[in-house]
């Protein structure tokens, strides 16, 4: 029983997003989750990225949650920069 639960609540922690975050699919081929402070929807180099969201993928995200199509590394740096400021 205690195996079953630990599996559970280990499948189910991928999709839980804290308080004050959102989730994001990033990467231009395969995408990857990242989850992120709403704080960041603030900064407008993270407002040009939602831009370019919108231009690609309207309102339709192939994710089912918000695609930033930009590359990994591309995010991982903008995000890195974002968390230092």
């Amino acid at each position: 029983m205690a195996i079953a639960k630990m599996l559970r609540r280990s499948l189910s922690a991928g999709t839980e997003v804290p308080k004050g975050h959102f989730a994001v699919y990033v990467g231009e081929n395969e995408k990857k989750r990242f989850v992120v402070p709403i704080s960041y929807l603030n900064q407008s180099s993270f407002q040009e990225l939602l831009c370019q969201a919108e231009e690609e993928f309207g309102f339709h995200h192939p994710m089912g949650g918000l695609t930033i199509p930009c590359s990994e590394d591309s995010f991982i740096n903008l995000t890195s920069h974002l968390r230092r400021a």
